[in-house]
């Protein structure tokens, strides 16, 4: 097997469209096997191109490759082996594939970086059949083109939690499908969740785990302190889920509202639902929302909770396909409410020695190398710092937001001096006693 491609790397992510439906509709054992087909199909593609195989979990793989065109060459076989595959009757594999290359970090085994997110973000707005590429990935097989193959521009997206659109570019091969619906990006599908300015680091078992939870139930609350990062958990999940709702995902910022009466208002503009005479603005929005599958974050309800609790309520009791999801410091404290507490990042324990590959395992070492870096754009974590950065990451208990105050610092001071003054500036910054954490 070839090694761990370093440098300029371009990822291939893949998984089978509908592999849920499949699985209800082959069982469990006939599923397993055709999973287990469809696994040695595409690595007998892999291998033969070089690729180095990162990471598989269920129906899906993520490849390294040190050459852009042996990627998407892969890419193209792997879907003509699947095509000619004889499947069982009533149930063929299409698996989507999407391609990214950048120039990531090796920790370990695999990557840390966002070129390794982007490769993922890009394939799951695709369908089973298809082969997308962002920019860069198509830039490096313009300059040598693949024998029989065309790329079609498909513009620019918006994908789940990126900070900027990705021009995405469709491989197009004469003897593979070419007519697919509408991406699935944020810009096709009703939401109006806001664009992230940074990247979402870690939180892999939290996702998981929320989205389990409002898989069964309808009233779900992410609990914490502030700065735990609730809102931030919940804005990804609903961006994750966002290709379940017919009528899409919908935030209620409330942290600006000072008066409870204006809980149901607040809401009702966001869907641009007004008033009219003889009927109240709540049984407006009932009926507007009454026929409608979506989801409702409704975020930071913990100074509102009464108000919030009435309106859920309402609103869960008329509205058979509405889920929401609250982020609050309290519960709302109403029947079928389910509450989950965010937990904290993972984090180092400073007086355990601890190599850099094992540091940067750690969600919170994560968090603040990668905001230290908008701080400082040369800035990475090394053996000269790892053990301040570790010190910061526990003294500040995982909490983001205390991470990310903490990271913004390295504009005018070292990462030894954050450690260094860690403890003063618990002690006299406001920010940081109201997430709990105290000065030695």
């Amino acid at each position: 097997m070839p090694g761990l491609p370093t440098g300029s790397v371009t990822f291939l992510f893949t998984d089978i469209e509908g592999s849920t439906s499949l699985l209800q509709h082959l069982g469990d054992e006939r599923y397993a096997g055709v999973l287990d087909e469809h696994r040695c199909i595409l690595r007998a593609a892999f291998g033969t191109a070089g690729g180095y195989e990162v990471e598989t979990q269920g129906d899906s793989f993520l490849v390294a490759f040190g050459s852009a065109h042996d990627a998407v060459g892969t890419a193209v076989a792997a879907q003509r082996a699947i095509n000619s595959h004889p499947w069982p009757e009533g149930a063929p594999i299409r698996v989507r594939m999407g391609l990214h290359t950048g120039e990531p970090t090796v920790a370990g085994s695999g990557y840390v970086g966002i070129d390794v997110h982007r490769a993922a973000r890009i394939m799951a707005v695709g369908y089973g059949g298809q082969i997308l590429l962002s920019r860069a990935t198509q830039d490096l097989i313009k300059q040598g083109p693949l024998e029989g193959l065309m790329v079609r521009d498909l513009g620019e997206h918006r994908l789940k939690d990126l900070a900027r659109p990705e021009h995405i570019f469709q491989v197009i091969v004469p003897d593979l499908a070419s007519d697919f619906p509408q991406l699935k990006t944020l810009d096709v599908i009703s939401n109006n969740l806001p664009i992230q300015l940074t990247t979402f680091i870690g939180r892999e078992r939290e996702i998981g785990q929320v989205k389990s939870l409002l898989a069964k139930v309808r009233l779900l609350t992410l609990m914490g302190a502030g700065g735990s990062g609730k809102t931030r958990l919940a804005v990804q999940v609903a961006a994750d889920l966002i290709e379940q709702f017919e009528k899409g995902v919908w935030l209620v910022e409330l942290a600006p509202l000072a008066d409870p009466a204006l809980v149901v208002q607040a809401v009702a503009t966001t869907f641009q639902v007004r008033e009219a005479a003889g009927r109240s603005l709540l049984d407006l929005l009932v009926d507007y929302l009454q026929p409608k599958s979506l989801l409702l974050l409704l975020d930071n309800c913990e100074h509102l909770v009464g108000a919030c609790a009435q309106l859920a309520g309402a609103l869960l009791r008329a509205c058979p396909n509405l889920r929401i999801l609250v982020t609050s410091r309290a519960a709302l404290g109403i029947a079928g409410e389910v509450t989950y507490h965010v937990p904290p990042l993972s984090r180092p324990d400073p007086r355990r020695m601890q190599s850099l590959e094992e540091l940067r395992q750690f969600e919170a070492v994560q968090l603040f190398v990668e905001r230290g870096v908008h701080s400082q754009p040369w800035f990475a974590l090394t053996e000269a710092n790892a053990g301040a950065v570790a010190q910061i990451c526990h003294r500040l208990d995982g909490i983001p937001l205390a991470i990310e105050l903490a990271a913004a610092r390295m504009k005018v001071l070292t990462v030894d001096q954050i450690a260094s003054r860690l403890d003063r500036l618990l002690r006299h910054d406001p920010l940081f006693t109201q997430m709990g954490i105290r000065g030695s």
